[in-house]
Order: C-alpha cells, then structure tokens, then sequence
C-alpha cells in the first residue's frame, strides 16, 4: 500500500529548503553535508531523507523553485496593456520584490548552478531564459532599435538583470534608498539609456 503524505508536507519541505538555503550561504554547498542540514533543519537524519534523497536535490530544489516563483511572479506582473516603460518598470518591481528575503537563496542561484548534473542544469537554464525572454521583450517594447543595426538587446537585457541580480551584496533595509526607490533608480537609468541607442 502506499504511503500518504502528511498534511504538513508541503510546509517541512518548504522549512528544509529555506534553512537549506542559509546553510549553503554561510558554508558553501559543497561543504554542507546531509548531516549539517538535517541538523540546520531541527529534523534527524532518517526524515531528511524522507523529502530528499541526496544534496543535490535540495540545491536543485532551492534554486528550481526560486526561479519558478518568480517566473510566476513576472508573467502575473507583466501587463501588456500598459506602456512600454510602465511594463518594464512595474517587471522591475516585482523582481526586486520577490528577491525580498531571498538573498541566501538568490546567492545559491548565483552559485549552486556549476554543481548541478546537466540534466538538472538544463532545466535551472530553460527558467533563466524565460526570465531573460521576458525582460528582453519588454526592452524591445520600449525601443525597437535595440535588435537593428548594432544586437544592444542582450548586453542591454543583461545589464537591466545584472543590477537587480546583485542588489543582495550591497543593499540593506533601513539604508538611503528604498527597494522601490532602488528599483525606480534601476529602471530609469535603462530607460534613459535605450533612449539614446539608434
């Protein structure tokens, strides 16, 4: 007969993925073992192992179901009915709101990839692109000529991503500027960039 789940699953997988997170943070992935996670995590041995067979599970996990919410999170937020800036502007929001309380898995993300298998690399990658296809869109939007002449879409797309991919190494709650001002300030100088590009 097989076995059923408890209620709470959901919510002790979550737990496990969230103080999964902290450990790869502060030690490395590489150096946080099954033991050092069971441990972090309040729960023996036996029940880890219940959620996840091995390390790179959990890390996979970690960072699958980061990138999932927040493609979830942009296709919500991204309204084709508003004006090309407003789109974008609103996108950079969201991000900037969903890596709210995420950096130690943002950092993960950032870290964790190169130590996937390739199947599971693969899959990690297909989310990124979306993600970038969105954004690149919403560029395209707000200035065509970024895919003529000169190909400025990409390193314009990635520079829009690399500011808001990096605000966890720098930015604090309480500091001088706001998460929204940061993501205003973000999105106005791409905005007034692109503007020049012909």
């Amino acid at each position: 007969m097989a076995r059923t789940r408890a209620a709470d699953y959901d919510d002790k997988r979550k737990a496990i993925l969230d103080r999964s997170a902290s450990l790869f943070a502060e030690m490395g992935v590489d150096r946080a073992s099954m033991s050092a996670i069971a441990s972090a995590c309040g729960v023996s041995k036996a029940l880890l192992y219940h959620y996840y067979s091995s390390k790179e599970d959990i890390l996979f996990d970690v960072i699958h179901s980061h990138l999932e919410d927040l493609d979830e999170t942009l296709a919500e937020a991204d309204d084709l009915s508003l004006a090309p800036e407003d789109r974008l502007r609103a996108l950079v929001h969201k991000t900037l709101e969903a890596y709210r309380d995420a950096n130690d898995t943002h950092k993960v993300q950032l870290s964790g990839l190169p130590l996937l298998p390739p199947d599971k690399a693969d899959r990690i990658k297909e989310l990124e692109r979306r993600i970038v296809r969105r954004y690149s869109d919403a560029l395209l939007a707000v200035n065509p000529d970024l895919n003529t002449g000169r190909p400025l879409l990409k390193p314009v797309t990635m520079s829009l991503l690399g500011m808001l991919n990096w605000v966890y190494m720098w930015f604090r709650p309480g500091g001088p500027v706001s998460r929204e001002d940061y993501a205003d300030l973000a999105t106005t100088l791409i905005l007034e960039g692109v503007k020049a590009v012909k």
